[in-house]
């Protein structure tokens, strides 16, 4: 990274870098980048497209549509009801 597109990112990120600081950051990006033509040159032609690097297996329940409790018996216990409907007071005006 160049210290000219550091600045810009400061000023876009109103950002105020001491200049150890900035130091640091182009330090860091100039090792990404160093990382990356070593990756570059690594040869992956022969190499199988892959989304996942390990085997993904789905681990969840069937979705089975079920009525666990029936409305009468959930109602039962509401202050009060209207033809199967819960009545709760207002709340907005």
């Amino acid at each position: 990274m160049e210290r000219d597109t550091l600045r810009r990112l400061e000023m876009l990120n109103q950002l105020s870098l001491t200049e150890a600081q900035k130091e640091d950051v182009i330090s860091f990006f100039a090792d990404r980048e160093a990382e990356l033509v070593t990756l570059e040159a690594i040869d992956t032609s022969e190499t199988e497209r892959m989304v996942h690097v390990m085997p993904i297996m789905t681990v969840v329940r069937e979705d089975v549509v079920m009525q666990p409790f029936a409305r009468e018996d959930l109602q039962r216990s509401a202050p009060e009801t209207d033809e199967g409907y819960w009545c709760v007071p207002r709340v907005v005006e």
